[in-house]
């Protein structure tokens, strides 16, 4: 390897995950809620099972609300405001 390789890989800065998490919020969920909307559709939609569709709609739902949550960094707000609910 060059001297200017070398450099240009050993640059300052802080390892973490961010790209990774970066990525995975662009590419891999947006893919997973497909599968899954297609899995309804071809699971319930077909055989005219439309409350089972709905059920399993309604758990989609709240898994969406909890990753929500979680990557947005607001289930700490709501922790503590549930918190201050019992505390005062």
């Amino acid at each position: 390897m060059t001297i200017m390789t070398l450099a240009a890989l050993a640059q300052d800065g802080e390892l973490g995950t961010g790209g990774v998490r970066t990525w995975l919020l662009d590419n891999v969920v947006p893919l997973v809620l497909l599968a899954v909307a297609l899995l309804l559709l071809w699971l319930g939609g077909g055989k005219g099972d439309n409350a089972g569709v709905m059920r399993r709609l309604a758990g989609v739902v709240v898994a969406l609300a909890i990753i929500g949550l979680a990557v947005s960094g607001a289930g700490v707000d709501v922790g503590e405001w549930i918190a201050g609910l019992f505390t005062g």
